[in-house]
């Protein structure tokens, strides 16, 4: 009965876990260029229960069986499937068809630049002519920092990320791709690290000027999700509530018969 609580707890805190990223996909359902976040349920490692010393088997230890102890989060794991293009007709609203991401250049609180990745596209024009994410980040190119004249009429940008200012070209944006998105990190607002062991390859994508690349979470499926997790919950609560029944009647009243 008591390995019956723990049974419960591990799947309660378990779907605790699920609901948590749930709610983190619908919360982010209308972030440009977010992908979704999944995780799978794994069993603790069985264990195997064993007669000890018993006088049927010639008193040996003996084993009788295997014995689950639960559930656990397996893995954590990122959803790259590309999103759906919405039309916004901004300059500077940047969309990736296919595999790839921006790179940024981000400066820390103490000076320090790295390059992180994003598919988000909302890009916009400094007074100085750079190209800069929501944050500041500076959008790279060939050529490190994009920088575009602030007197150019038309400023246009082609499916291979040469970018030109009043029909002159002016710098290529520089798409990034990996052969294992295992090795990258979330890292603050739809921001990407690479850690050790990521392998950077060319990156084959396009990039459609004027379009953002929406979110690829599936409401109606996360909601469903979200009522399973709340139903399979009760029921853990359910079976907790049993299980401290059995265990007060066995102390209360089990313990004084006779």
């Amino acid at each position: 009965m008591v390995r019956g609580l723990y049974t419960a707890y591990t799947g309660m805190k378990n779907e605790q876990r699920r609901l948590d990223i749930i709610s983190n996909n619908l919360a982010n359902s209308a972030t440009i260029g977010y992908k979704e976040e999944n995780v799978t349920s794994r069993a603790f490692k069985d264990v195997i229960a064993t007669k000890i010393r018993d006088g049927s088997v010639g008193y040996v230890d003996q084993p009788i069986g295997t014995m689950n102890l639960g559930v656990k989060i397996g893995e954590t794991y990122m959803d790259w499937g590309q999103g759906s293009l919405r039309e916004t007709g901004n300059t500077y609203d940047l969309a990736i068809q296919g595999d790839g991401f921006f790179k940024v250049r981000v400066t820390d609180k103490q000076g320090n630049d790295q390059i992180m990745y994003t598919r988000c596209g909302t890009f916009k024009c400094t007074q100085d002519g750079f190209i800069v994410d929501a944050d500041g980040n500076h959008l790279q190119g060939d050529g490190g920092d994009i920088q575009v004249s602030t007197d150019a009429k038309e400023i246009a940008i082609k499916e291979d990320g040469s970018i030109y200012a009043d029909g002159e070209l002016v710098a290529t944006i520089d798409l990034a791709n990996f052969e294992d998105y295992n090795y990258l990190e979330l890292f603050g607002n739809n921001l990407y690290k690479a850690v050790s062991g990521a392998t950077q390859i060319a990156s084959a994508a396009q990039i459609e000027q004027g379009y953002t690349e929406q979110s690829n979470v599936n409401v109606i499926s996360e909601m469903v999700s979200m009522i399973n997790i709340t139903r399979a919950y009760e029921a853990g609560q359910k079976m907790i509530q049993t299980q401290d029944s059995l265990l007060q009647k066995s102390a209360n009243e089990i313990g004084s018969l006779g």
